[in-house]
C-alpha cells in the first residue's frame, strides 16, 4: 500500500493514522518533497478511473495563477501537477490495483 502524503494535511494525517489503526503495510511517499513522474500520475489517475484534471486542487494559489480558464490536455495537467506539486489532491492511497482519495479519510477503507 502507498499513501501520497502531505503531512501539513489535516486529511493526509486523518488518513495515514487510519491505515496506521488498522495495520496495514504502506509505504509513504510525500509527493511535495518527491514529486511523482509522469508515469506515477498516469497510473494514479487510471486507477482511480478520473481524468487528470479531476486530480487538481482548484483552490491553490498554483492554480489560480497560472490555470485558472485554461483548457489542457490530459498530457498538459499531468506536466503542471509535476511542475506544480501542490495541485495533487491528497491524499492518494493505492493499494494492489484500486486507488482512492482520502476525502473523507473513510475511503480508504474501501481499499484495505
Amino acid at each position: 500500500m502507498t499513501i501520497y502524503h502531505n503531512p501539513r494535511c489535516t486529511k493526509s494525517r486523518q488518513t495515514l493514522a487510519l491505515i496506521e489503526e488498522k495495520g496495514a503495510n504502506f509505504v509513504v511517499k510525500e509527493y511535495l518533497k518527491n514529486p511523482p513522474t509522469k508515469d506515477d500520475l498516469k497510473k494514479v489517475v487510471s486507477l482511480l478511473g478520473i481524468k487528470p484534471s479531476e486530480l487538481i486542487r482548484k483552490g491553490e494559489a498554483e492554480f489560480k495563477e497560472n490555470f485558472k480558464g485554461k483548457e489542457l490536455s490530459d498530457d498538459e495537467w499531468i506536466d503542471a501537477m509535476i511542475a506544480y506539486p501542490k495541485l495533487i489532491e491528497r491524499p492518494i492511497v493505492i493499494h494492489e490495483n484500486k486507488a482512492v482519495i482520502g476525502r473523507p479519510p473513510e475511503n480508504v477503507l474501501d481499499i484495505l
